[in-house]
């Protein structure tokens, strides 16, 4: 597809979304900021486009696949693409994107066989991430990463991160072998987060029961569909569970702007009388409005994410390097600077200041721009 054709069907697939988008109130400038002192790092008018902060960026640690590599967990070569992370290329795209801060998720965080070779791997990580913000202050933070199959690393991990070296959040998988967030197997671990009033990142990957990598649908790629899937399985199983109120200072990210959540809010107020224990409609839309949604994806026509969730509840996101900085720059950064569910303050609000909302910490990193 020529690039003049693509812009053309992008902005025709925009102007349908915007449908929606035009039943919303015009006054989505106060609306923005769901009541909270939102805070205003921009000049009055600037949609904060040079001085994005990206949540949603996989860090595989070069020093990390060194020693993995020597550990037999990881061969180079077979590496995946969104595993091939390096300096260069990512401070370019970031360049390129108006991308001023990155909040880097380590990721292969799930190979470890024992838990003294998952302290040893994390410590390797952790060093990595703490050369990499000395020598490039401002351009990156990070999200601790959990290790549920590790449980008594975990709590070593989220010291080590949040109050060593500064971390912004935690991240963790939408599930574990068939066991989704709002299980009580993960009470232990958000019992401690809603302690310390963290930012939970969620990111998805294979639906189980299959082998991993291979498509569940043969020709189309799991991160296609299934993804989306597996977040909205955590995002439903969540809401069921009501974890939000069991841990009312958790703050969770879901990628991909929610996966199919916010498609199926009506469907789920409809129907939620037949999970158990049944789902009161009132409940699906509070908790729609509590959690938070990111564009990576890229993000597609927003009108129903703003309708269902709010604006001050969308977070700028690459998903780089699984996404390519073509795919960064000719859609995921327009998509965002031309939506037309997006006022101005609404689109600054989405490019930088929903996340220093959301992560103060951010601000003490975060460069201007």
């Amino acid at each position: 597809m020529s690039e003049s054709n693509r812009a053309v069907n992008r902005r025709s697939l925009l102007a349908a979304g915007g449908a929606l988008a035009a039943t919303l109130t015009a006054t989505g400038e106060a609306a923005a900021g769901g009541g909270r002192v939102v805070p205003r790092t921009s000049p009055p008018g600037d949609d904060a486009g040079r001085a994005r902060i990206d949540v949603h960026h996989h860090f595989t640690a070069p020093e990390w696949v060194d020693w993995a590599e020597r550990e037999g967990l990881v061969r180079r070569r077979e590496l995946p693409w969104w595993a091939r992370w390096d300096l260069d290329s990512t401070l370019a795209l970031m360049d390129r994107a108006g991308i001023a801060t990155a909040v880097l998720s380590p990721t292969m965080q799930d190979r470890y066989r024992s838990a003294a070779q998952a302290r040893e791997g994390l410590t390797v990580v952790f060093e990595a991430l703490s050369r990499l913000m000395a020598d490039h202050p401002g351009r990156f933070a990070f999200f601790g990463p959990a290790v549920p199959d590790h449980p008594g690393v975990t709590g070593w991990a989220l010291g080590r991160a949040l109050d060593d070296l500064g971390a912004v959040g935690v991240g963790v998988k939408a599930g574990y072998d068939g066991v989704y967030l709002g299980d009580p197997s993960y009470e232990r671990l958000l019992a401690e987060l809603d302690d310390r009033a963290t930012v939970l990142a969620v990111h998805p990957l294979d639906l189980p029961g299959g082998p991993p990598g291979v498509p569940t649908v043969p020709g189309i790629p799991n991160f296609m569909c299934d993804f989306l899937l597996d977040t909205t399985r955590a995002a439903v199983n969540m809401i069921r569970t009501r974890t939000l109120d069991r841990y009312p200072r958790l703050s969770v990210i879901l990628p991909h702007a929610g996966g199919f959540l916010p498609h199926i809010a009506t469907r789920l107020e409809a129907f939620g009388g037949f999970c158990t224990p049944p789902l009161d409609p009132s409940l699906v839309r509070d908790h729609l409005h509590r959690f938070h949604y990111d564009t990576a994806g890229p993000l597609s026509p927003a009108g129903t994410l703003v309708a269902t969730a709010g604006a001050d509840r969308i977070l700028f996101g690459t998903d780089w390097p699984a996404a390519s900085a073509d795919i960064i720059t000719g859609i995921t950064v327009p998509a965002v600077d031309t939506d037309p569910a997006f006022t101005p303050c609404r689109r600054r609000g989405i490019n930088r200041d929903n996340a220093l909302c959301l992560m103060p910490g951010l601000g003490r990193t975060a460069r201007a721009g």
